[in-house]
């Protein structure tokens, strides 16, 4: 089984877990495997329900949505030929954004508390519009992703004690064993063609054949585009030319996405939607530019300016074709990485729990990223070649005492090196910046008792 970071939550829950949990995500990030594995492996006794493969059951949770449980509890018993326990039994309700008033109904299932309920579904982000404001104290939400690097080499075999000892080199700014460094740099190239879709790894791990895991990209990226057809269909959203252009669009001088591109006489507000299908959906990684590189960057945000990344490399690498994945694994030095080592820092950004943003001004340059990091504004460059200590923007903005940035961090394909305010750092160490881990200083309670 791959071992994902989700694990300890989900575990956490099938521990102790009173109210119902839910996870989202894109299609084909291991939602469903990895539910139903570790509810085995912790010898739960449940029951799985699909509501596309039973869309008959729909009908039995608009009896909870309009509370009338007896109803529900009897039409539960039926549905399943398993016997159910009350207070033991976990319900496992897959594909549940058929039923758009889920989260309606599970306020009313959690309350009776016969059973515990997780849910899972794809396109919720689209289909579900008040998911963000999920019945608060009923309703827990984790969002997945495709796994990670970290993930992806553990997946290969890496010992702990050694990620252990690279994220030291990462807190330390030191260097990293040159023997280590150089097995990660491979595995990292590697990972831009494999990427992180679970069945592609699991592949690669088991068969070591690129052109399976490709085929399997495509069979995810035609998936997709099924979704796509039926939307674009019922809501005239434009959505797989815009998905089609992410690769090109990326391999431009500055990556952001241009809309003329679709249409010359494109206005933004006409494509708004379509665009706002994709980020919703989990399959397209919304980088947007803000004016100023300031703390809280989202005050500066411009909506209908941004970069469009795909949710995943291996998916990326695969859209540029066979001549391309063999010179990102042979590292040949004709070829720009820029794009797809944009794409990977992206994504592990996006799933470590940050905003991102870009900035780009005509008089000080662009920089790749910004994100809030420990409470202050931290710009990333990513650099695929030689000249990675080459950074005119960067220079620019760390000079600019309004700005008061204290640090930044340039990723590259070389080991660590720190000059000033500048930490050179090798591309796989993205997996160590993480704000989902970062802890809010403890104070003491404020008595105002005496006022």
């Amino acid at each position: 089984m791959l071992r994902r970071k989700t694990e300890s939550k989900i575990n956490e829950w099938i521990k102790s877990g009173k109210n119902a949990l839910l996870l989202t995500g894109a299609r084909q990030t291991g939602k469903t495997y990895l539910i139903r594995e570790l509810l085995k492996e912790n010898k739960c006794d449940f029951v799985e329900f699909n509501l596309i493969r039973q869309p008959s059951l729909v009908s039995l949770l608009e009896s909870a949505a309009t509370n009338d449980m007896e109803k529900f509890l009897s039409r539960l018993t039926v549905a399943t030929a398993k016997e159910l326990k009350k207070k033991k039994t976990i319900i496992f309700i897959d594909e549940c954004q058929v039923y758009k008033d889920i989260l309606t109904a599970i306020k009313f299932l959690v309350d009776n508390g016969s059973f515990r309920f997780i849910l899972s579904g794809s396109l919720l982000g689209v289909e579900l519009t008040d998911l963000k404001s999920a019945p608060v104290g009923y309703l827990s939400v984790i969002e997945m992703f495709p796994m990670d690097f970290c993930e992806f080499i553990t997946a290969l075999g890496i010992k702990k004690e050694t990620l252990e000892l690279v994220g030291n080199c990462f807190t330390e700014r030191i260097s990293v064993d040159d023997f280590i460094h150089e097995k990660l740099i491979d595995a990292f190239f590697t990972y831009l063609v494999v990427g992180g879709m679970p069945q592609a790894v699991q592949s690669y791990v088991d068969e070591n054949d690129f052109r399976k895991v490709s085929e399997i990209h495509k069979d995810i990226i035609a998936l997709y585009k099924q979704d796509f057809t039926h939307y674009e269909e019922k809501s005239k959203l434009r959505l797989i030319n815009i998905y089609d252009l992410i690769p090109s669009e990326l391999n431009m001088k500055n990556k952001r996405y241009i809309f003329t591109d679709l249409d010359k006489n494109l206005k933004f507000d006409r494509y708004e939607n379509s665009f706002n299908w994709l980020m919703d959906a989990g399959v397209a990684l919304p980088v947007f530019n803000t004016t100023e590189p300031v703390i809280p960057l989202k005050i500066n945000k411009q909506s209908n300016l941004f970069k469009l990344f795909m949710s995943d490399a291996g998916l990326l690498t695969t859209s540029y074709g066979r001549a391309a994945q063999i010179k990102i694994l042979e590292r040949a030095k004709e070829i720009n990485f820029g794009a797809i080592f944009e794409n990977v820092v992206a994504q592990e950004l996006t799933a470590n729990g940050y905003e991102l943003y870009y900035f780009a001004s005509k008089t000080q340059g662009e920089l790749d990223f910004l994100i809030e990091h420990e409470g202050k504004c931290l710009p990333i460059e990513v650099k695929s070649g030689k000249d990675f200590t080459k950074h005119s923007a960067l220079n620019n903005v760390l000079s600019n005492k309004d700005y008061g940035i204290e640090e930044a961090v340039v990723f590259t394909s070389y080991n660590v090196k720190k000059e000033e305010k500048i930490s050179y750092l090798p591309i796989y160490m993205t997996m160590f910046l993480n704000e989902n881990n970062l802890k809010l200083p403890q104070k003491a309670r404020i008595d105002l008792s005496d006022l």
